[in-house]
């Protein structure tokens, strides 16, 4: 069996705290699923059934904490903040 290093990339991230749901669509961009509500219904509609992520393995939930990540190659995903914090160090702004 041969052994292999993750090759080094920079990612940026943002935490989802709850309360940066302003934030979190300025990073990945608005779904067009969820252009039928006004930003108010939105807001209701994630408070209630969490901040939903459309990943290239389709959607998912980020609970309150986890990092969403914008992959190398332009996709988003949610992380653990365990597994983000051993994975990835910050590096600048």
């Amino acid at each position: 069996m041969e052994l292999y290093c993750k090759k080094p990339v920079v990612v940026e991230a943002i935490q989802w705290t709850g309360d940066n749901l302003k934030e979190i669509i300025s990073f990945t961009g608005l779904n067009d699923s969820a252009k039928r509500w006004t930003w108010e219904e939105y807001e209701q509609v994630v408070a209630k059934e969490g901040l939903k992520i459309f990943t290239l393995e389709g959607s998912l939930i980020a609970p309150i904490g986890w990092w969403i990540i914008k992959g190398i190659k332009g996709e988003f995903y949610p992380c653990d903040p365990d597994i983000f914090e051993m994975t990835y160090k910050k590096v600048g702004e």
